[in-house]
């Protein structure tokens, strides 16, 4: 089946690596125009130079997604170019192993907080046109829980609890909000343990499938949640793990 995306525009958060830059990638690919946010410029900035290369069209901001007052001013500035963005997609890479009060509230702030300041600076031209996409990515960690990554879970897990809700609220303006929970994917923040033999055989135990999963299997699950076709769907969380959650 082809689906339809009448050349809308997006935010990627997260789109200098890993999973947000096969998210960027895969909605320019369909003739969506891409805003690829990463903290920095020189990451995000490849990966927008990477798919306007690839005839695509594509814009870098950079900008630290935990600090809601540059968040706001970035969103101002992105209206003010694009009057309303049609798809958010909020995303964040990373397992984090180690607790400390500061890994705590960054943890909470890079993935949990900055769905809410992306969602409160772009979501009102939604509602005005009534229709838009939000995707946030979430994890299998806040489906199931891990042990040691205490953050991380409750973080991915208040994701969950504001996609529900905010599909709730979004619903009558014909806005869908949905997550998707990644299981473990090889991404270049994922290599400490993909390219360990032994942590990998005992990581794999617990996956159904017994492989890694994808970036480009995470961004086709996005794909279909933004469409024209996927507008029945919200307040859902599909897992994309190879089973884990099963």
């Amino acid at each position: 089946m082809s689906f339809t995306y009448n050349k809308r525009t997006a935010v990627v958060t997260g789109a200098g690596r890993g999973i947000g830059k096969a998210i960027a990638e895969a909605l320019a690919s369909r003739g969506v125009t891409v805003v690829c946010v990463s903290r920095t410029e020189a990451t995000c900035g490849a990966v927008a130079e990477g798919i306007r290369a690839a005839g695509g069209s594509a814009k870098a901001v950079a900008v630290d997604v935990a600090d809601g007052a540059a968040v706001a001013k970035a969103c101002e500035q992105i209206l003010a170019e694009f009057q309303t963005i049609d798809i958010l997609v909020n995303t964040k890479d990373g397992l984090i192993l180690r607790m400390s009060d500061e890994d705590w509230h960054s943890v909470i702030e890079t993935n949990l907080s900055s769905c809410f300041y992306w969602t409160k600076g772009l979501a009102r031209p939604m509602t005005r046109q009534r229709w838009g996409r939000i995707v946030n990515i979430t994890s299998v960690s806040g489906v199931m829980g891990n042990a040691g990554q205490a953050n991380y879970s409750a973080a991915k897990a208040g994701m969950i609890g504001f996609t529900k809700t905010m599909a709730k609220e979004f619903a009558s303006r014909s806005i869908t909000v949905n997550a998707v929970a990644p299981g473990f994917i090889k991404t270049d923040m994922t290599t400490t343990f993909t390219g360990d033999a032994d942590i990998s055989a005992k990581i794999l135990d617990a996956v159904p499938l017994k492989r890694f999963g994808e970036a480009t299997e995470i961004a086709a699950m996005v794909e279909f949640l933004c469409a024209e076709e996927s507008g029945y769907i919200t307040g859902q969380v599909f897992p994309v793990d190879g089973g884990m959650a099963i």
